[in-house]
């Protein structure tokens, strides 16, 4: 029986019994005296606020457990808030008397979750590879920089990190080695390697993993943005700032007499600033629709119509919206970079011939099943287009590309619902041709901007912790994989290899009995006598 154990004993005698001597207690509990006489001591030092008296009762202990734990999991390990913090925390809650609550006493227990969660982590990756049902892993890779490079390797479909490695090196027979151990473990290959253009990941993707090499979509819009951002807007703060001082001047001249003959020259001056104004708004906003038609063109389908398109289709609207930038900046003399627009172009083609892929996916899927010709038109002209756009407007932020996808949206939730083919179908079988539809909706990844913001996050906590071991980034992976919830409740275990896991705080506090013991210092004991 344990320091705490006896404690609660001792203290739920007192309280059904009464005030009993320690002799009386002893012989009750089933202790030794000079036990009880020490347990009863610590109660009485304890016992200092109202709500003291709850913390001894079990109900009260195990709570506390699900405090301090919950304290440690959500805001030390998951957000990054240092000890000394925590420490101070549980201090105002009154809680240094009941449990060990200085900086060294919860980092023990941080040490302690971070074991239990690498050791749950991998129990049940194992549980998911004998038992789960992995497909084809549509891939991401990339690198981030912390206070050591870590290469990470994410199933985009799902967000699963199949890897987060610490490397010396990015060259091809790193990466290589590092994602053939991984997927050889998982027994499963890639369909697709979504990457930025780094040379490395485009030979990991043709000659290590025999997959086709897709350009990110977010890596090329980002160049676009970065190579001309500071110019437009710089032309534009110009403009607003010469207003504002022709505006001053026309002021100026106003307070003078009446007979000033500069104030007509002033008045014409704010005109043509507010002119010049007016223009470089129009065209920002003009240069932020062609970043924005870059990604309302790569879908399979037409936003328009949800019709299907090709990749030859895809790659010519993307050119003429490459070519209408350049047309802009030219016409409003910003400088055009060639090596810029140049590298776009390049990468324009490998974007587009991921819609011809994922629709050979699709007819290879649905030739299988050896459907007649009315229900291919079903799924392909109206269910796989409903779960895509389904699966797009629940995943886009922007409000002006929700307000171009909701439309779209609508018109072929009508068209779906008034189908001769729809109704008939069972609750069940129509359950089942929208799973299907949803997991293919899934498949189509144009972008390793997951990845992007899952660096952002690395980068972040590596801020607040100064500096971190090892340890610590396989921990954050667990994390990630097996709590970091959607908003249907599912995480990137779960969906990675299709089956439930249990939630992993409540298994970790399941592994968690007994908190440190309180510290009592003599400047405290000094303090109360």
């Amino acid at each position: 029986m344990g320091l705490c154990a006896k404690s609660i004993v001792i203290f739920n005698s007192i309280r059904e019994h009464g005030k009993q001597s320690v002799r009386r207690l002893a012989e009750r509990t089933g202790l030794s005296k000079s036990s009880v006489h020490r347990h009863l001591q610590a109660i009485e030092r304890r016992d200092r606020y109202p709500e003291s008296s709850f913390w001894e009762t079990e109900a009260g202990r195990t709570w506390l457990i699900r405090l301090v734990v919950a304290t440690v999991f959500v805001f030390g390990l998951k957000r990054g808030v240092g000890a000394e913090t925590l420490s101070e925390f549980f201090s105002h809650l009154h809680l240094e008397g009941h449990v060990g609550c200085s900086p060294s006493a919860l980092r023990r227990v941080m040490h302690t979750l971070e074991r239990i969660i690498l050791d749950t982590a991998a129990a049940w990756e194992k549980e998911g590879v004998v038992h789960g049902e992995i497909r084809p892993v549509i891939g991401a890779v990339d690198e981030t920089f912390l206070q050591r490079m870590m290469l990470v390797f994410m199933e985009l479909a799902s967000g699963y990190l199949l890897m987060e490695e610490v490397s010396v090196d990015r060259s091809y027979d790193t990466w290589y080695g590092l994602a053939k151990a991984r997927l050889q473990t998982f027994g499963t290959e890639v369909l697709y390697l979504v990457s930025d253009r780094a040379k490395a990941l485009v030979k990991l993707a043709h000659t290590g993993l025999s997959c086709l090499s897709i350009p990110d979509l977010f890596h090329l819009s980002h160049d676009l943005a970065k190579g001309y951002a500071l110019a437009i807007f710089g032309r534009l703060r110009q403009a607003h700032q010469a207003l504002e001082q022709a505006k001053q001047r026309l002021e100026a001249l106003q307070a003078c007499p009446p007979d000033s003959e500069q104030a007509p020259q002033a008045q014409a001056a704010v005109e043509a600033c507010e002119a010049s104004v007016k223009h470089w708004q129009g065209v920002r906003s003009a240069w932020r629709q062609h970043l924005s038609n870059l990604s309302r063109i790569m879908h399979p389908g037409r936003l328009v119509d949800s019709t299907r398109q090709t990749s030859q289709e895809v790659e010519r609207q993307l050119h003429a919206e490459l070519q209408a930038l350049e047309t802009l900046l030219e016409t409003n003399g910003l400088p055009v970079k060639k090596g810029t627009l140049d590298k776009v172009r390049k990468q324009l083609a490998g974007v587009s011939a991921l819609v011809d892929f994922w629709w050979q996916t699709v007819r290879q899927d649905l030739a299988q099943m050896a459907m007649t010709p009315r229900w291919t038109q079903w799924v392909e002209a109206l269910l796989l287009p409903l779960m895509y756009w389904q699966e797009q407007l629940s995943h886009t932020r922007c409000p002006a590309q929700k307000a171009q996808i909701a439309p779209a949206l609508q018109a072929v939730q009508e068209a779906f619902e008034q189908h001769p083919c729809t109704g008939p179908l069972t609750p069940e079988v129509l359950a089942g041709w929208i799973s299907w539809a949803a997991e293919h909706a899934r498949a189509f990844q144009r972008a390793s901007s997951a990845v992007e913001g899952r660096n952002g996050y690395l980068s972040q906590m590596q801020h607040n912790h100064r500096g971190l071991p090892m340890r610590r980034y396989q921990v954050w992976t667990a994390l990630h994989n097996f709590d970091c919830r959607a908003a249907d409740g599912t995480t990137p275990a779960s969906r990675f290899f299709r089956r439930a896991f249990p939630d992993l705080f409540e298994s970790v506090l399941s592994q968690i009995d007994e908190l440190p013991l309180p510290r009592q210092r003599r400047q405290a004991i000094a303090i109360r006598d």
